[in-house]
């Protein structure tokens, strides 16, 4: 990471002027259709974003956590997408107008490093999906996707690495190109060689260097 502690600091601050608010979990933050109502800093929590595909299915894009900053392009650039946000679990975040984050973009004593390090980190989070789906078998693109979501959200525990993210095999399944039913099928074919445990809550990689031999 490029920012210091004190330049991080500082941005975090800048929205710490605007207003406190608190989500529950399944609520949403920005609807379907609705214009955002200023930028978002996370202050503790998970947020979903996702879209609507012509087949009326969610389609997981990426999943937010704290000290990040949400939705990142709209502040910038102005241009609207169909992004829906939504709490995945208890979420507090820090709400500013869009005009007031581009004054502190603007402002020459502000240092623009923290959000180098969050477009970055977003540009690798997609690079990573790209490549993702150039594996040609569902459970080599689902491995994958595990292994992308234990770096971000790995929680080391005696029983191995936990993703801490609930997601709906839905949303697994909209990231790697498949349907439910056959990333059902290859949790349910990973569990049983003892690779993974799985539950309605999360994911728990149990052998990472197993897991990453099938790639």
């Amino acid at each position: 990471m490029l920012a210091t502690g004190k330049e991080s600091e500082a941005l975090v601050a800048s929205f710490r002027g605007g207003t406190r608010l608190k989500y529950s979990k399944g609520e949403f933050i920005i609807r379907p259709g609705e214009q955002p109502s200023g930028v978002f800093y996370i202050e503790s929590g998970l947020v979903k974003a996702y879209d609507i595909t012509k087949y009326g299915e969610e389609n997981l894009l990426i999943v937010r956590k704290s000290h990040e900053i949400f939705p990142l392009i709209w502040a910038v650039t102005g241009q609207e997408r169909s992004v829906i946000y939504q709490a995945l679990e208890e979420t507090d975040v820090w709400r500013i107008d869009r005009k007031d984050f581009l004054d502190y973009l603007h402002n020459p004593k502000h240092s623009l490093t923290p959000l180098l390090d969050m477009t970055i980190e977003m540009y690798r989070i997609h690079s990573e999906r790209i490549i993702n789906l150039e594996y040609r078998t569902v459970r080599e693109r689902l491995i994958s996707f595990m292994l992308t979501m234990s770096h971000r959200f790995g929680v080391e525990t005696k029983d191995g690495i936990v993703i801490n993210v609930p997601l709906k095999q839905q949303d697994i399944a909209s990231s790697i190109n498949a349907s439910r039913e056959t990333t059902s099928r290859e949790l349910s074919a990973l569990e049983k060689k003892g690779l993974i445990s799985n539950n309605s809550q999360c994911i728990t990689l149990k052998d990472k260097a197993k897991l990453k031999s099938f790639l």
